[in-house]
This record gives structure tokens, C-alpha cells and sequence, in this order.
């Protein structure tokens, strides 16, 4: 009797598992095919089951991409309210924990960075991130701009926060660009390290009172 009333329990974990692991497989193929040319078999493969399991889990291939796309975004979005957290109350140390998450090995491996550009960059990956991601976009611009008011208030730069948002933002977008690029001998690629150290930079630029210039 025991072992009939532990089976459903058994199912009923199985099935949040089972997603992820198809979540999973989807990052890596979008890593290495890209939006356009995923299918619902190239995931199935790389997960090692049927595609009629991933139709039952995700009733299409739309739905598939949506949810992982709503998986990364919310893991993103927890690790810089995490790392902001961890900095304190002072607005310097929390945009500088705020920009240098985008950069935290330990949450973007090259494969989410690469199915991040996938939705972000292709054409026909576009609409899907503008309708799931576009709030979340606009909460961290909107939480850096403050950081940078604070900042420009502490330090009495005469700066626009705006402008300077808007400025690092794009910094950092051009960044993950770099971080993604294909090929070791690609002259655009930069490491994680460097990125950090291009984000630390144009603190100091900024802010010179607040941060000191990466050595």
C-alpha cells in the first residue's frame, strides 16, 4: 500500500525535472544552432528522448523557446537582485554588484550567453524576447539610473544619470556581444575578467570619487 501511495509522488517530481532537462537541452542547441534552425528533434536528441516527450511538456516548439527564455530571465534577474543584496545599502557598492553580475561565470556559461544573443540577435527571436523581456529591461535601466543619481548627488559630478545609464547599459550589451563571440582567435573575444575590468573602468571615468581605476 505504502508503495502505490509514493508512485504519483515519484511521477509528480518527475515532471518539474524532466522540464528542466529539456530547458537544458534547449540552451545548448540554441548555442550551437541558433534560434531559427532549432527543432523540436535536435532537442529530443540532445536530451536523449522522444520529441513526443517535449510536445507533451511544452505543447509546441514556440512554447518550448518561450519558457526557456522566461527560465534565463528569470534566473537573471534573481542573480542581480541577489548580488545588489550581498553589496549593502550604499549606492556605489550596488551598481558596481548590479553591472558585474552580467559577468558572474558561476550563472552565464557560454552556452546561456550564446542562447541569450539567439533570442536577442536573430530576427525571428526578437519578438519573443521583447514580449517577455522588455519589463525586465526596463526594471534594471531603471534601477541603474537611480544608483547613478545617488552617485552623481553624493559626488556633485554635474552629470546626466541618464546619459550615464544609458552609456554603461550599452557597455555592457557590447560586452556580452564580445563574450559570446565564436572562435578562441576571434578579435573581438574578451574574457569574463576583462569585461569586469571594462565595467570597473567606466565607473572610475564616471564616478572618480566613488571607484578607482582597475590596475
Amino acid at each position: 500500500m505504502q508503495g502505490r501511495e509514493e508512485a504519483p509522488t515519484l511521477r509528480k517530481a518527475a515532471r518539474p525535472v524532466r522540464r528542466q532537462q529539456l530547458i537544458d537541452s534547449t540552451i545548448a542547441i540554441l548555442a550551437r544552432k541558433g534560434y531559427a534552425a532549432l527543432t523540436v528533434a535536435d532537442v529530443a536528441k540532445e536530451a536523449g528522448l522522444s520529441p513526443g516527450i517535449v510536445i507533451f511538456h511544452f505543447s509546441s516548439k514556440d512554447a518550448l523557446l518561450a519558457d526557456v527564455l522566461s527560465f534565463l530571465a528569470a534566473e537573471y534577474r534573481r542573480h542581480w537582485e541577489d548580488e545588489m543584496r550581498k553589496a549593502g545599502p550604499g549606492a556605489a557598492g550596488r551598481l558596481r554588484a548590479l553591472l558585474l553580475a552580467d559577468f558572474d561565470s558561476r550563472v552565464f556559461t557560454p552556452e546561456k550567453l550564446a542562447a541569450w544573443i539567439a533570442f536577442w540577435g536573430e530576427t525571428q527571436g526578437r519578438p519573443v524576447y521583447d514580449q517577455i523581456c522588455s519589463g525586465l529591461d526596463a526594471e534594471r535601466r531603471d534601477t541603474t539610473e537611480v544608483l547613478c543619481r545617488a552617485l552623481n548627488e553624493e559626488g556633485s559630478y554635474g552629470l546626466d544619470p541618464a546619459l550615464v545609464m544609458r552609456t554603461l547599459d550599452s557597455l555592457c550589451d557590447g560586452l556580452w556581444l564580445g563574450l559570446a563571440a565564436d572562435g578562441a582567435g576571434h578579435k573581438g573575444r574578451i574574457s569574463a575578467a576583462e569585461a569586469q575590468r571594462s565595467v570597473e573602468a567606466a565607473l572610475a571615468a564616471f564616478f572618480p570619487s566613488h571607484y578607482k581605476q582597475p590596475g
